[in-house]
């Protein structure tokens, strides 16, 4: 482990490029097997439950894991579990390409969820120990981005590749990269926990992870972000689906599409929010869950108003207003983890947070989705997406009410 002080600024943007395009990688492997639902289903005569459960085996080991890689990250090197994981989730993601059939493949994608439970833990924390505090909202904004431009190459390789030469070929293709950056990660140099506001001297005891369920911050914003993902999970896993059967896409031109809108909306969404979470937060100390409770509220509409649409221009249009009002929350709400938690525990608050928000969320929301599509039809049973975004919204003012006194108590200060 390397003095926080010692790490040059080039060594520290080297970190930032290396962490961020293993996020891409992560959101690639996560979404291909979307943008290739609608072969899946043709080619192993699946119903929509059964397709949506696909989606649902990665999210259960992803969060039921996450909680073991959470306290092994508080205790173990962070770039080892992060490069570990990595090697994991992309050869289940290649293996997936040898699937014969359902069973097969519901496993590799099950396996995935283990590989990325266990970067998904540390890297938060090991990102935002490379950077002062001032620039976490920006800095995770940049981590984050991977996410839309990540779902987005993911709908596009998956479409394209899938559209040519199969859903097997799409899998196998995708998941090889990984294996490559595998070895960079593990080179990783790592700054001490709490980076450069780290408190010099001997270290004190570290609180009972106990001490995050009883920090109203952290469980609000919890919430929150769990009502997030059950919306945008449902949308990123059903919408390709959604513009084949409403608006008549084939699997390649449907996923480009999508995944287009996707990446621009995306980006300008989470380095917006960063940006805006930043200026807000030297305001005022709840200027991060300002900024994602009105990006949740003013999503909401245009994300309904996308399901009922007519033609398809309106339809995309209202997508893409929707996912840069959603991508808006991604920096500020991972930046209030980290400012309300102690740096000893917050691989384990990530970890619980990944746990909640996912069983809480896009666990079952894609089967869910899936049971109501078999009987209301798909486009009535996306309506519900925008019902969690308004209440999203509402638990980030909330959250608001307690954050400023746990971010104190997290940095050690009381307030009066």
């Amino acid at each position: 482990m390397a003095d926080a002080g010692t790490i040059s600024l080039p060594y520290r943007r080297y970190a930032l490029a290396l962490l961020l395009a293993v996020n891409l990688l992560n959101y690639i492997d996560r979404q291909v097997l979307f943008a290739v639902f609608p072969l899946i289903k043709i080619d192993l005569s699946l119903s929509d439950t059964a397709l949506g459960f696909l989606g649902s085996a990665f999210m259960l080991s992803y969060l039921l894991l996450a909680p073991l890689f959470g306290w092994l990250g508080d205790r173990w090197s962070r770039v080892k579990l992060a490069s570990g994981g990595l090697v994991v989730w992309s050869l289940a993601t290649a293996l997936a390409g040898f699937a014969p059939g359902y069973r097969t493949l519901l496993a590799a994608r099950a396996t995935v969820g283990v590989g990325e439970a266990s970067f998904g833990t540390v890297s938060p924390g090991l990102i935002s120990d490379f950077f002062p505090k001032a620039r976490r909202g920006q800095i995770l904004s940049w981590f984050y981005v991977a996410i839309p431009v990540g779902s987005a190459l993911g709908y596009l390789l998956g479409g394209v590749l899938g559209q040519r030469y199969g859903w097997h070929a799409a899998f196998l293709l995708v998941g090889i990269p990984g294996l490559i950056l595998a070895i960079p990660i593990a080179l990783l140099r790592t700054p001490p926990r709490g980076g450069d506001e780290a408190a010099p001297g001997p270290e004190k005891e570290s609180p009972a992870y106990s001490a995050l369920f009883a920090n109203r911050s952290f469980v609000c914003n919890t919430l929150a972000m769990a009502a997030m993902t059950f919306a945008i999970g449902g949308l990123a896993q059903w919408i390709p689906s959604f513009l084949y059967r409403a608006h008549s896409l084939d699997v390649a031109r449907g996923n480009t599409l999508f995944g287009a809108t996707t990446v621009l909306a995306g980006i300008l969404g989470t380095l917006a929010g960063g940006w805006l979470g930043d200026r807000w937060q030297k305001k005022s100390g709840k200027g991060y869950l300002l900024v994602s409770g009105w990006g949740f509220l003013i999503g909401a509409p245009f994300a309904a108003w996308a399901i009922l649409a007519p033609g398809l221009t309106s339809c995309m249009s209202a997508i893409f207003i929707a996912e840069f009002f959603l991508f808006l929350n991604t920096g500020p709400l991972n930046t209030v983890i980290i400012n309300v938690t102690d740096p000893a525990i917050r691989a384990m608050a990530f970890a619980i947070n990944i746990f909640f928000i996912h069983a809480l969320g896009d666990a079952f929301s894609p089967s869910i989705l899936g049971w109501l599509s078999d009987r209301w039809g798909l486009r009535s049973a996306l309506l519900i997406t925008p019902l969690a975004m308004v209440l999203a919204g509402l638990l980030c003012f909330v959250c608001g009410r307690f954050v400023i006194r746990d971010a104190a108590r997290a940095e050690g200060r009381t307030l009066e």
